[in-house]
C-alpha cells in the first residue's frame, strides 16, 4: 500500500509476515498509518493484534518492509529510533525495587550518554509525564508496592517521558478503573492534538471507537482500515465479532453494545 504523500505517513508497512514457531500469525499485511492521528487496533482474541503492534515497533521478527517516518526500519540507528518511537507492551516488567521515579527516567535513556547524569530536559520530561498520568505523588515508592492500576500509570509515564513522535501502546487500559480509563482517553486526545501519532491495541471497543481510525484484524490479516465514524467501519466491526456486538450512537459518540 503506497501513498502519494509520504510526509503524511507515520508508519508504512508492506507484505508483512510473522510467525510464532511454525504458526503464521501475520499474513501479507500492508498498511499506512497517518501522522497526527490516533489509530486503534481491534479484533477477536488471537487475531494477531499484539503481534502486529510489536512488529511495527521492531520487536518481533518478520519479513516485509516497515518505514517509520519515511525511513526504512533497518536504517534507523537504535538510539535514534528509540527517541522517535516509544512502546508500552502488555505486562511490561520492571524491577519491583526500583522507585517509580527511576522507572519513568528509564524512558530518557535514549537521550543520555553512557553513565551520564540526567539533564535538566530529562528531569523536566519525567516530572511532566508523571503529572500527566497522575503518579507524581508516589514517585518515591518502589514499583512493587503499587497496585496494578498505579503500576500501569507509572509505565505509561515512562512511555510519555520519551516525548516520541510515534507512540505504540498494547492494552494501555489494563488494570485501570473507569475514571482512569477516561483520563487515558483525554490524555490520548491531547497527545494527538499536539501532533503525536498514537497507535493502540484495545479490548475496550467503545473506547477504541473514539479513535480517528480503526484497523480491524482477523486471523492475522487486515479485515478493514477506516475512519471510526464511518458506517463501513461499524459494519466491519460487527462482522468480525460475528454480530455479537452492535455499534450504536449515543449523542455524538459511538459505542459497542453486546447483542443478547
Amino acid at each position: 500500500m503506497k501513498t502519494n504523500n509520504i510526509s503524511e505517513i507515520a508508519i508504512q508497512a508492506s507484505q508483512l509476515h510473522a510467525n510464532y514457531g511454525n504458526r503464521a500469525v501475520l499474513k501479507n499485511v500492508s498498511l499506512s498509518i497517518k501522522k497526527g492521528l490516533w489509530t486503534s487496533i481491534i479484533g477477536p482474541n488471537g487475531a494477531g493484534k499484539s503481534t502486529l503492534l510489536s512488529v511495527l515497533a521492531g520487536l518481533h521478527p518478520c519479513t516485509g518492509t516497515i518505514e517509520i517516518l519515511g525511513t526504512e526500519m533497518s536504517q534507523w540507528p537504535n538510539q535514534k529510533k528509540e527517541q522517535v518511537l516509544s512502546w508500552l507492551g502488555q505486562k511490561q516488567s520492571s524491577a519491583d525495587d526500583l522507585l517509580a521515579y527511576d522507572v519513568v527516567m528509564l524512558g530518557r535513556l535514549p537521550f543520555q550518554g553512557w553513565l551520564a547524569n540526567p539533564s535538566v530536559e530529562d528531569l523536566q520530561a519525567v516530572e511532566q509525564a508523571m503529572k500527566m498520568t497522575q503518579c507524581w505523588d508516589w514517585r518515591k515508592r518502589p514499583l512493587g508496592s503499587l497496585s496494578g492500576g498505579e503500576r500501569q500509570r507509572v509505565l505509561l509515564a515512562r512511555v510519555l517521558s520519551v516525548q516520541a513522535q510515534v507512540i505504540l501502546m498494547d492494552e494501555p487500559l489494563a488494570n485501570l478503573d473507569p475514571p482512569h480509563q477516561a483520563d487515558w482517553l483525554k490524555l490520548t486526545r491531547e497527545l494527538v492534538q499536539s501532533g503525536k501519532t498514537v497507535i493502540s491495541v484495545l479490548h475496550e471497543i467503545s473506547i477504541a471507537l473514539h479513535a480517528d481510525e480503526m484497523i480491524i484484524v482477523k486471523n492475522g490479516e487486515i479485515e478493514h482500515h477506516g475512519q471510526c465514524k464511518c458506517a463501513q467501519t461499524h459494519k466491519a466491526l460487527e462482522d468480525v465479532f460475528e454480530n455479537r456486538v452492535t455499534v450504536q450512537a449515543i449523542g455524538s459518540q459511538w459505542i459497542a453494545l453486546p447483542c443478547l
